[in-house]
């Protein structure tokens, strides 16, 4: 368990990083503003207020979508679905990625010639491209999204935890442990996951940046849930309802930009942990 002492150590660290502080900033006014969404937005984004397409107004701030909906109100509750998604995907990534590489990078030999040889597989085919022909073939929704996600998402971080692996498993404490009598799993789990959850971590985070871009482009193509409005989902209602002819800016702007800003905030946050934890590990 971390020490408050160490988090602090860490957070003082964190802080000298501008633009870490600012993603972090960022994200957490989307958390708060998901997290209150009830209490803050306006309307019931369920029900009709207002008249088709209303430009942005101090009744509607903005806006109104074609069926009289208030855009603001939905855009705050479409948020927790994006989130949501970003964050259910991240960590079966996480999990699945971790453990290939874990195992690999542990055992050596046949088992990490054999997962890394599937992990090969899995990198080099074209990523969207596939996920957009799974979606399809199992259907729109927004658990599809999650599974095809998850299924292509792991390899890149079974790498990076596998070369890793090779390194830490090397180390004295490690050979200490096998002296004694430790096995395996008490190795992995007590000794060496601990030296590379940060790694871990940072790819997560960044993992949650990749889960919610695609979903939200798997979503503008139609392939998302439109019983749980996501910003992507808003965005293909907004294409295909006629917003772009009519000019409805304000149905199209703030779904992109939300998808924007969350994704650059997480961006921020991982590529900072990344070269904290990376540093850590080069001084080990």
């Amino acid at each position: 368990m971390l020490k408050k002492s160490n988090l602090i150590e860490f957070w003082g660290v964190y802080k000298q990083r501008k633009t870490a502080v600012f993603g972090l900033a960022i994200v957490a006014v989307f958390v708060l503003a998901i997290a209150l969404a009830p209490y803050i937005a306006p309307y019931d984004p369920s029900l009709r207020i207002g008249a088709a397409f209303e430009p942005p107004s101090w009744q509607h701030l903005l806006g109104t979508n074609d069926i009289g909906v208030d855009i603001l109100s939905e855009l705050i509750y479409a948020g927790r679905i994006s989130l949501m998604v970003g964050l259910i995907a991240a960590s079966l990534v996480v999990m699945t990625g971790s453990t290939v590489g874990l195992i690999s990078g542990y055992f050596g030999g046949v088992v990490d010639e054999i997962l890394m040889r599937m992990t090969d597989i899995v990198l080099i085919l074209p990523r969207f491209p596939l996920m957009i022909v799974m979606a399809a073939y199992l259907g729109p929704g927004m658990w599809t999204i999650i599974f095809v996600y998850s299924v292509v998402g792991w390899a890149s971080l079974a790498r990076q935890v596998r070369s890793q692996i090779l390194s830490v498993k090397e180390s004295t404490f490690v050979e200490a442990s096998r002296a004694i009598g430790a096995g395996n799993t008490h190795i992995m789990i007590s000794h060496i996951l601990p030296n590379i959850g940060g790694i871990i971590i940072a790819n997560g985070v960044m993992e949650i940046m990749f889960a919610i871009l695609t979903e939200a482009g798997l979503s503008f193509l139609g392939l998302g849930d439109p019983t749980h409005k996501s910003w992507g989902v808003m965005l293909y209602f907004a294409q295909i309802r006629g917003a772009f002819l009519w000019g409805a800016w304000w149905w199209i702007f703030p779904p992109g930009l939300c998808i924007s800003l969350i994704s650059c905030g997480f961006n921020f946050i991982g590529t900072a942990l990344n070269d904290l934890f990376s540093l850590k590990l080069g001084k080990r």
